[in-house]
């Protein structure tokens, strides 16, 4: 059985700003984009996974920012379509993922993916958010939010946050963020980052409250950049970094003099990237992150060309329920 999600019609306001007078190239691309998210369905139903009684488990995890802007204005080297339909089939053997900039070619990720519940489209540039989660388990729900605050090219589609309650087993669910943060580190990017993390951690506190919560995606923020707030949104909310406590021996960055950012293509385990994977546990769901890994290999074509302008991020997360205090909540957040 294949369940793909809708995304909430009454979701929150997008907040994307539109400048008068459109060129004819933007017109066009609109065009383009409404066309290409139609019809995001899977020709490969995936069987529904059954939900147990078990009170401890592993996950397989995966974030990747897939390039899925339309190919005229995208910064990866290989062919869109081709290149992000084999992404949609790769990532299927992870039991959840989180995709951003899920944008123009939402069918082509799907059509080989294997995931029984994936969250659905909300359109291509600059109707939709560009984040997917596609699920093993089933997802309760799914709810949106854009940014408030935005800068430059940004604020032409409503990049944010989504929340999906994901149920594991009869009686132990678990909120998985996924997130897109502003890109940039001029003064105006950098302001908006710095909100759209406090914006997410506000959220989180109300909606996720005493809750478990994994969030993995694309924060464009580095530890090492004074100027991001990383690492005041870690711990705010009491989130461990997987890649901080398994490659660098479960130390923060130090804030580096004249920052500046490694290209997304040339990080590997023992470096920090923007893409990132945070988990927090409660006194009944615990979590323990075993291996970390940037998937180079497996997300590039015959040539050895990288898939997307980004590199996957995986996780494997043991976990372990011990009480009966993590129990569904119902359906709506």
């Amino acid at each position: 059985m294949l369940i793909n999600l809708p995304y909430p019609q009454k979701s929150k306001a997008w907040n994307f700003r539109f400048i008068g007078g459109l060129s004819l190239f933007i017109l066009v691309l609109l065009l383009f984009s409404f066309k290409r998210s139609q019809g995001s369905r899977s020709n490969h139903p995936a069987a529904y996974m059954e939900l147990t009684d078990a009170t401890s488990g592993e996950l397989s995890l995966l974030t990747y920012n897939i390039a899925g802007l339309p190919a005229i204005i995208s910064s990866a080297e290989t062919e869109r379509s081709s290149s992000i339909e084999r992404i949609g089939e790769q990532v299927s053997g992870f039991d959840i993922v989180n995709a951003q900039e899920d944008f123009n070619y939402n069918a082509e990720f799907y059509a080989m993916n294997t995931h029984p519940f994936r969250t659905e489209s909300m359109g291509g540039v600059p109707f939709g958010d560009g984040l997917s989660t596609l699920s093993k388990y089933p997802i309760l729900f799914t709810d949106r939010v854009a940014w408030k605050d935005c800068s430059g090219s940004d604020c032409l589609t409503p990049k944010g946050f989504s929340l999906s309650r994901i149920q594991l087993t009869k009686s132990v669910t678990l909120d998985v963020y996924n997130i897109h943060a502003t890109a940039q580190n001029n003064s105006s990017a950098v302001a908006a980052r710095k909100k759209n993390l406090q914006q997410i951690a506000a959220y989180i506190h109300e909606k996720s409250k005493d809750r478990a919560v994994l969030i993995m995606g694309d924060f464009n923020a580095h530890y090492a950049f004074a100027e991001d707030n990383v690492r005041d949104f870690q711990a705010e909310l009491g989130l461990s970094d997987s890649w901080v406590v398994l490659r660098n021996q479960g130390k923060l960055p130090d804030h580096q003099a004249n920052f500046v950012a490694s290209h997304a293509l040339e990080v590997h385990n023992d470096c920090e990237s923007i893409d990132k994977i945070f988990f927090r546990n409660t006194d009944a769901l615990i979590m323990h992150p075993e291996t970390y890994q940037v998937e180079q290999a497996m997300f590039s074509n015959e040539k050895g060309q990288p898939l997307s302008d980004h590199c996957a991020i995986s996780l494997t997360m043991k976990w372990e329920l011990l009480d009966s205090a993590e129990e569904i909540e119902g359906a709506t957040p």
